[in-house]
This record gives C-alpha cells, sequence and structure tokens, in this order.
C-alpha cells in the first residue's frame, strides 16, 4: 500500500469543522490535511514514524526518509466505527474532551467570567485560547491577556485562576 501509493484508500478521511476533536492514542496512522489549523496534545515520546509522506520532495528533489519497517510493531491496528470524539458543547462551564492515563483536555466556551480552582490539583495546566480574548489572573495577582492563538502555562503551585471576558473567550485547558 505504501509502495503503490494507495494506503489513504485504506484509511478513514473526514470533512473536518472548527470544534471538531479526535483523540488518537499512541500507536493510530493519522495525517492531517493542508488548511487546518490544529492544537496537538500528546504524551510526551521521543519517538515518530513516518509511514508515508504524499512523495513531497524536499528543494533538492529528495523524498523524506519513512519508517515502514520501524512502524510495523508499533501501528494500532484496530478499526473504530468512527475516530471523532463527540461532546455537546456548552457555555460558562468546563466540557471534558479527553481523559486518558497521559493528560485531561476541557474546552471553556466563555461569555462570563469564571474562577477556575486547581487547589487539588497537582499539576501544571495549560491553556491555548481558539477564539476571542480574555484576562488570567493567578492567585498571586500575576495578570496576562490572552488572545486567539496564544498560550499560557501555569505551575503545579497555582490554586486557582481568575478568568475575565469582554465579550468571548475559548481555549483549551489541558493538564497531566
Amino acid at each position: 500500500m505504501i509502495a503503490d501509493n494507495t494506503i489513504c484508500d485504506a484509511l478513514a478521511d473526514y470533512a473536518v469543522q472548527p470544534g471538531d476533536v479526535f483523540f488518537l492514542p499512541a500507536g493510530r496512522i493519522h495525517s492531517i490535511g493542508a488548511g487546518c489549523f490544529i492544537a496537538e496534545i500528546q504524551q510526551t515520546s521521543n519517538v515518530t514514524y513516518r509511514i508515508y509522506d504524499f512523495n513531497r520532495k524536499d528543494k533538492n528533489g529528495n523524498t523524506r526518509e519513512l519508517h515502514t519497517e520501524l512502524s510495523k510493531d508499533a501501528i494500532d491496528y484496530s478499526v473504530e466505527e468512527d475516530y471523532r470524539t463527540h461532546y455537546t458543547p456548552k457555555q460558562n462551564e468546563s466540557v471534558e474532551l479527553v481523559t486518558c492515563p497521559y493528560f485531561t483536555t476541557s474546552v471553556y466556551d466563555l461569555t462570563e467570567n469564571m474562577t477556575i480552582d486547581y487547589s487539588e490539583l497537582d499539576s501544571f495546566v495549560i491553556y491555548i485560547c481558539m477564539e476571542g480574548s480574555c484576562t488570567v489572573t493567578d492567585g498571586d495577582g500575576n495578570s496576562l491577556e490572552l488572545q486567539a492563538g496564544e498560550s499560557i502555562l501555569f505551575p503545579a503551585t497555582t490554586k486557582e485562576v481568575k478568568v475575565t471576558v469582554e465579550g468571548h473567550a475559548k481555549f483549551l485547558e489541558t493538564y497531566v
């Protein structure tokens, strides 16, 4: 399938829309299409295997190295009916998208101010702003404006974050 360029025929193809979520555990073959703006949240890994590269060439006309033999034992060959993560969007509350042994990711779609309590969490927290803007203030009074396309990492010592919105802000929250 790789040698004759037909591997894509065996893979699920999705017409993606803003807000779509796909949870792909380690070993799942995947590719991101042109024009997609994504937040890729993943467990730490020192290994990535490229098994197909659409015959792309660098400026010298060379194709990138493929790792087809190495990947054979790492691929998750199970087939799912639907790889999209289904969730019900809600405003002004946390909506959990993914939880696994390596991380938890939720989305917040805020039109109101909110204080988020991390006093029971023993992890750093990352916010990735996807739409709008907000001001985030930690328990020590440190403030920062967060705009679409920006992220912020709060250390594990952060016990609460106040999120102040003027209009609308949508962001991902991830922790381990």
